[in-house]
């Protein structure tokens, strides 16, 4: 019995090395092969390009400084200028530059700073400092007067200081308008979106991926699985190649074809051609741009919800390049308003502690509320709700890009890294080509 059982287990292996003996078995394996390691390709090919978000590596002493002396290409390659080895996603390594091209190509194109802040409604804006504002008026006054004239103040009945607290408070809405309006005014001198995109993407690279995932998340999904048919296809010239001369080598060089043409091919199902044209009766258009109005709408949510917000306009106005423009700007529209607000008692006043005095105080005034007119600004749950007007513009203006500006929004960005996925595919290639050779051996028959 355990003889018999040893003669089945000899004429399984026979029979499994006579099948890989056979010429045809082996002419089939080729285009199976590439079919698996154009989908494994394509599969891994978006891995590097939206995996790790940070940087990983380790640092290696003089990289940085023989980085420049590299050609440029290899000078690209994400953390080689920092003289580390490692990976990032090419994505978000390029959120930067992602944030630049969006704002040049597309953010631009879609409207004005002066657009973008009439649409997030100044009136409700207005209203809304009002609100956050009101209970603080004492507490601005209180500061203002006690580093100014803490004697007077501090003196002063306090049926007096609540008459200048409710002064201020009523003239506060007409303040508040003539502030906004004002920022509406001058809103192309404060703000800049291309920095302002630039720096937010700078800083949230998992954003950048965000982006370029969910506007193009069923075509990255099809370029995946497309690998498999690109593969297969391809495999068939190879087997014959192959087969045909049986040289050991050829089988791995053109697995070095077949993974570079693979990601070749990929990309250009996705973004080419950028027109739609016809071909013996067939549609080619890049199946990115064939859903423009649809991507329009995902795209259009997130900057509204995530990038052109009035809480980063708000902190932009105050911390970034032009804050001290706008920290300018405010005081000079405060201290006109302030004057308004002091009403009938402004020249009692001046005469009480004298000219310089109560310029200083007005200056004093103007400083602490500038700031508080900006901070609901930055209110979160505020900014959200007045998102749904930008993505409305958004959504609109994008749907009526040309496809030229439609598709370089996400593919130019990293247009300049795409050989890294194509030498990927290429290495890929070559393993799968020396697997195959060291399985199955090469030329069939021969």
């Amino acid at each position: 019995m355990a003889a018999g059982w040893r003669r089945e287990q000899t004429l399984g292996v026979n029979d499994v090395s006579s099948l890989i003996e056979n010429e045809w078995v082996v002419f089939w394996t080729i285009p199976v092969f590439t079919g698996i390691i154009g989908w494994a390709i394509n599969w891994t090919g978006l891995i590097m390009l939206f995996r790790p978000v940070r940087l990983h590596g380790v640092r290696v002493p003089g990289l940085a400084e023989l980085s420049r002396l590299l050609p440029h290409k290899l000078q690209e390659i994400p953390g080689i200028p920092y003289g580390r080895l490692g990976w990032q996603g090419i994505v978000p390594a390029r959120a930067a530059k992602m944030g630049s091209i969006a704002v040049d190509k597309a953010i631009a194109k879609i409207g004005t700073p002066k657009d973008f802040y009439q649409h997030l409604d100044p009136p409700a804006i207005a209203e809304h400092i009002v609100q956050i504002m009101a209970p603080e008026v004492p507490e601005i006054v209180d500061n203002a007067m006690t580093r100014q004239q803490p004697q007077l103040w501090n003196n002063l009945p306090p049926r007096l200081k609540e008459a200048v607290y409710a002064r201020v408070a009523n003239q506060l809405p007409g303040i508040v308008a003539d502030i906004t309006e004002e920022i509406g005014e001058h809103i192309d001198q404060l703000l800049d979106p291309k920095i302002m995109v630039i720096e937010h993407f700078r800083n949230n690279p998992a954003l950048v991926n965000k982006i370029f995932y969910d506007v193009g998340r069923r075509e990255l999904k099809l370029m995946v699985n497309f690998g498999l048919i690109f593969g297969f296809i391809l495999g068939i010239p190879v087997a014959i190649v192959d087969h045909s001369f049986g040289i050991w080598w050829l089988l791995p060089i053109l697995g070095v074809i077949v993974g570079w043409t693979t990601n070749l091919l990929g990309m250009a199902l996705i973004f080419d051609p950028v027109e739609e044209k016809r071909f013996l009766g067939i549609k080619l258009h890049g199946l990115f741009l064939r859903r423009q109005a649809q991507v329009a709408d995902v795209y259009a949510r997130i900057i509204a919800e995530e990038v052109i917000t009035l809480e980063n306009i708000g902190n932009f106005l105050l911390y970034g390049p032009r804050g001290d423009r706008t920290q300018q700007m405010l005081e000079s529209a405060m201290g006109p308003a302030i004057d308004r607000a002091a009403g009938p008692a402004r020249a009692a006043l001046r005469a009480a502690v004298g000219g310089r005095e109560f310029d200083a105080i007005r200056e004093q005034v103007a400083q602490d509320s500038a700031a508080h007119t900006i901070t609901p600004f930055r209110d979160a749950a505020f900014s959200q709700r007045q998102s749904e007007k930008i993505r409305v513009l958004f959504a609109h203006r994008t749907r009526e890009l040309p496809p030229r500006d439609f598709v370089e929004m996400l593919r130019a960005a990293i247009k300049e890294d795409e050989w890294m996925l194509y030498a990927h595919g290429a290495i890929m290639g070559f393993a799968g080509g020396v697997a195959h050779v060291l399985i199955f051996g090469s030329g069939g028959g021969h």
